[in-house]
């Protein structure tokens, strides 16, 4: 950061700055995101702000949000991360746009909502996948436990290129995402494996879990996992063994995955090399989008059975069901949810 002087102006997603570092002519260098701790911040947050700055200046990965540089002491300002700029923003917001492109019975359509430039298609959603499986590969290769893996911690430049962010397990925004179990942090519950919830416990394991929650809102185009219910009632389901259904068209190679991923035994789940490996010949056995119906019928031929699918929902008015961050309320449950599933190991 030596020799240059950031100019900003004010964004709103992720709490972060957009701005443009100059060199000492006022001449632009390049744009950039800047992610300030706020005034109001505790000591918990300012542990978990310099906790990140300490985590991001090790890593090295194309997958992995490049850290710039860091203001620690300025009279003049509050302490700053400045970060690589990822102009489509967070990957679960992205997901959520293409509703309306992409609609199916299992993917309400708001005709509200809003649709960016990008347009996603099968092949760029294995192509997200694929990516931040590579990134956590990396992490895991590191011995880095990121312990809130999920799309909204997931920032995308066009490509659609896919890098891993907010290592200080960040919450500022997606605050109806986390939820207190005991001591004072907010958790990710749901997307958090069942020796998280109980024990505490994150582990390179628990993250593969997480990887398929990540997975599963990839393919319901940015759906809350177990929208619907509370967070009271997600930790419960989580240590009863229930767990999502794969959505609709959902490939069969990312249903196995899930399947594998949400292990209750840690030690059986997974690992990211395996994840990595299982996607990449996927996506170079596919030409130009994945087809889901020759691949169950492949599967038919072989007598293997992927993951039973839900019924069809019923069409729903989602206006008054959602929350200002597209998310569906939660709403009294008086049925089993047909989107859910006992897990087996």
């Amino acid at each position: 950061m030596q020799d240059t002087t950031a100019f900003w102006t004010y964004r709103t997603k992720h709490n972060h700055i957009q701005g443009e570092l100059l060199s000492d002519d006022g001449e632009q260098v390049k744009v950039v995101a800047i992610k300030v701790l706020k005034d109001s911040a505790n000591r918990e947050a300012e542990e978990d702000f310099l906790r990140e700055v300490e985590i991001m200046s090790a890593f090295r990965h194309p997958n992995i949000l490049s850290l710039l540089g860091v203001v620690l002491k300025d009279e003049n300002v509050n302490p700053m991360m400045v970060f690589e700029f990822m102009p489509l923003g967070d990957l679960a917001e992205l997901l959520r746009s293409q509703r309306r492109l992409y609609p199916t019975t299992s993917t309400l359509e708001n005709p509200a909502a809003p649709t960016t430039g990008t347009q996603l298609n099968r092949r760029d959603l294995l192509a997200i996948a694929i990516q931040i499986a590579g990134g956590m590969r990396y992490l895991a290769s590191q011995r880095f436990v990121h312990r809130d893996l999920a799309c909204r911690n997931c920032l995308v430049a066009e490509g659609p290129v896919v890098k891993i962010a907010d290592f200080g397990m960040s919450r500022d925004v997606y605050t109806c995402d986390y939820y207190k179990i005991g001591g004072s942090r907010l958790l990710p519950v749901r997307w958090m494996s069942p020796e998280s919830v109980v024990y505490g416990r994150f582990t390179l394991e628990s993250d593969i879990w997480s990887y398929g929650v990540v997975l599963w809102e990839i393919y319901s185009y940015g759906k809350q996992p177990y929208y619907g219910h509370t967070n009271e009632e997600v930790v419960k389901l989580i240590l009863d063994g229930i767990m999502l259904m794969p959505p609709e068209d959902c490939p069969l190679v990312i249903c196995d995955l899930m399947r594998n991923c949400w292990k209750t035994e840690p030690r059986h789940r997974i690992t990211f090399p395996s994840i990595c490996e299982k996607l990449e010949v996927a996506y170079e056995c596919e030409k130009t989008e994945f087809d889901v119906e020759d691949e169950n019928k492949k599967l038919k031929n072989t007598g293997t059975r992927s993951l039973p699918r839900p019924p069809p929902f019923p069409l729903l008015n989602e206006g008054d069901l959602l929350d200002g961050q597209g998310y569906l309320k939660p709403i009294e449950i008086k049925d089993p949810v047909p989107y859910l599933e006992p897990v087996c190991d």
